[in-house]
């Protein structure tokens, strides 16, 4: 396994370097305190794991992470710190998510383990964002939103009917399970146009399709319909924003800065997320 720290502060940066190549599960340690001279290495090297400060003055950790993902999606990453409450409150990672400086060598070893377990089960099975959270055995239904919006019931993607039904569903998902009215998603779907009767109607016929879609692949639970408003329930779905804003790191690092990307409407929830990550 091949394993890269870059740190611009020296004395961090050698002493995280020396203990990784003290671990008999790496091969090969590289340590940088210059950004350039990092992704020059990225660019014409694997990498497996990388372990990066988040406080840099050139590219910070969270964008370094994107440029390491962007060359091998999967990698592992692990995010240097000084600061765990800034941590925990900027990017909302878990605890596992993040080494604390000064880095303790034992939990240096656990981490570093379990990034090369990661990895070789992505080598003996690649996945992607997807496959990822359709290996949950005790989910039935995963909604992708990073990309491409689509939904798998036991890891068939749902086909809908009309692409109205399905952005409605979409915009529904990115409320987090917050309520809509029909007059709400009828100017989401159709923002030019005036809700009056006819409106009506057509909202009816779309919310009506995709309730039939729901039930025909059995997941009709998912999505409620009472008094006039509209919600999904977040917690009968394995979804990769509700996982990302949870702070899974797992998710966190194969968010590749791309959100629904077939709906106008996305690009304000896609800046929230990217704010996240700076």
């Amino acid at each position: 396994m091949k394993l890269i720290c870059i740190d611009d502060e020296e004395l961090i940066l050698n002493m995280t370097v020396k203990m990784c190549k003290e671990l008999p599960m790496l091969t090969d340690v590289q340590g940088f305190s210059d950004a350039n001279e990092a992704l020059s290495h990225i660019s014409e090297n694997q990498v497996d794991i990388a372990i990066l400060d988040i406080d840099m003055p050139e590219i910070n950790g969270i964008e370094m992470a994107r440029r390491i993902k962007n060359c091998h999606p999967y990698a592992s990453i692990m995010f240097l710190t000084g600061y765990s409450d800034y941590a925990l409150e900027a990017f909302g990672l878990h605890a596992t998510g993040y080494l604390l400086k000064p880095i303790n060598k034992e939990r240096l070893e656990r981490e570093v383990q379990y990034a090369v377990e990661r990895r070789n089960r992505h080598i003996e099975k690649p996945v992607d964002e997807v496959e990822l959270m359709e290996n949950d055995p005790s989910r039935k239904v995963v909604v992708r939103t990073f990309g491409e919006f689509d939904i798998f019931v036991d890891g068939t993607v749902v086909s809908f009917k009309r692409a109205k039904s399905k952005e409605l569903l979409a915009y529904l998902v990115d409320r987090e399970g917050g309520t809509i009215s029909r007059a709400t998603a009828f100017s989401v779907l159709w923002e030019d146009d005036v809700y009056d009767r006819k409106g009506q109607k057509r909202i009816d016929v779309i919310i009506r399709s995709l309730r039939e879609t729901l039930k025909e692949y059995k997941i009709g639970d998912i999505l409620s319909v009472e008094k006039g408003l509209l919600r999904i329930d977040p917690e009968k779905m394995d979804c990769d924003l509700f996982k990302f804003l949870a702070g899974d790191i797992e998710v966190i690092n194969h968010y590749r800065g791309e959100y629904m990307n077939q709906y106008s409407w996305g690009t304000v929830t896609e800046g929230l997320i990217t704010s996240r990550l700076s």
